[in-house]
């Protein structure tokens, strides 16, 4: 398994216009082949942040949605809100907690 965490900052007039596009696209992110798991968290302190965690099948996986038509439109719809450069983490998930 492949987990990939994105650290994104957003405008704060322009949250509620990235949470209303994710709610569109969600589903179709954790049903493209390969995608195992999505969550979007939001910080408690500094309710401008969000982080996605999503698991991937393997890293190829998520390289072909990130080269994907799907993905090139989310990208592109949501970077422009930004207030700060992404941060993003790729890491193999060695120990499950269950």
């Amino acid at each position: 398994m492949f987990v990939r965490i994105v650290k994104m900052g957003f405008k704060e007039d322009k949250i509620e216009e990235f949470l209303n596009n994710f709610e569109q696209v969600k589903s179709r992110i954790r049903n493209f082949e390969g995608c195992q798991f999505l969550e979007l968290y939001r910080d408690k302190n500094n309710t401008n942040t969000f982080f996605t965690y999503s698991y991937w099948e393997d890293e190829d996986a998520l390289e072909n949605y990130r080269h994907s038509d799907l993905f090139k439109k989310v990208w592109a719809e949501t970077k422009v809100h930004f207030n700060a450069k992404p941060e993003a983490w790729s890491v193999d998930k060695l120990v499950s907690l269950d």
